[in-house]
């Protein structure tokens, strides 16, 4: 799971125990939150965070932060760059496997291909730090724009670099007639992580309304106004040889443990 909204206002104990309740394996931590997985932590908290997790059947397979790259002052983006490093050495302390980042859209009057080119250079320069700590970056595809396939191929390609890749999104612009397929070749070589999302956005066999009107939109998350084929998706990742895990990031339930036994069981249905 990742903590952006379920889960958030968990501590790590609580995390602990109702992900393995669930039988959710893994979880990614979103910085700032409840957590207290922040690069502010001293060497023995980093120590008592990672052994907490070991200790457990439920693996800290990333950490969540909102670094990007886009932003026309270039101070702003050096300082997201030290940041990005600092994450990664947090996670290598951790015994984390990824450091998830993001693009988060075009500004306004600069060409799309300069904004791409910044990015793309940031991210070389953040692959040094993830491999000096044994760690990958991850790029979300998000934003506006840039969450487009061809965009973050075009990321990827000018990156250039093995210890940077794509944390699949489960956006609505991944769809093409009704396939991800398309999209999913696209990116394929570069994927290292998934987020999935409302797992009832799967077309449905009997002509049920799999998209949400504007009156149902959930804060912090997107409109999906049409459905996303989950099945395919996950049949996509199983031939293409994708042994990694795919990361549930939706919205609070006032009954958490009885969500997330819902959404295993969703999962292991759509996943047969």
């Amino acid at each position: 799971m990742v903590t952006y909204e379920l889960g958030k206002s968990w501590d790590v104990e609580t995390i602990v125990q109702n992900c393995q309740t669930t039988g959710f394996e893994a979880v990614e931590l979103r910085t700032t939150h409840r957590h207290g997985a922040e690069i502010s932590l001293a060497k023995e908290q980093r120590a008592e965070m990672r052994k907490r997790f070991a200790d457990s059947p439920v693996r800290l397979l990333s950490l969540g932060t909102i670094c990007e790259y886009h932003a026309t002052d270039r101070s702003i983006v050096d300082r997201n760059i030290e940041e990005t490093k600092r994450w990664c050495e947090l996670a290598h302390d951790l015994g984390c496997l990824g450091v998830k980042v993001r693009p988060n859209g075009f500004p306004k009057d600069v060409p799309e291909e300069k904004t791409l080119a910044q990015i793309g250079n940031a991210l070389e320069r953040c692959g040094d730090a993830a491999r000096d700590n044994g760690v990958e970056l991850w790029v979300e595809v998000h934003g506006p724009g840039t969450q487009e396939p061809s965009n973050m191929l075009r990321i990827m390609e000018l990156a250039g670099t093995p210890w940077v890749g794509i944390c699949w999104n489960s956006n609505d612009t991944d769809v093409v007639n009704g396939s991800v397929a398309e999209s999913f070749e696209m990116l394929k070589p570069w994927l290292r992580n998934c987020h999935i999302n409302e797992l009832w956005r799967a077309p449905s066999p009997w002509g049920a309304r799999a998209g949400r009107s504007s009156e149902e939109t959930t804060g912090g998350f997107p409109r999906y106004a049409r459905p996303y084929p989950f099945g395919e998706f996950f049949r996509l990742l199983r031939t293409s040889g994708y042994d990694r895990y795919t990361l549930a990031e939706v919205p609070e339930s006032p009954e958490p443990i009885r969500f997330m036994r819902y959404y295993r069981a969703l999962w292991e249905t759509l996943t047969t």
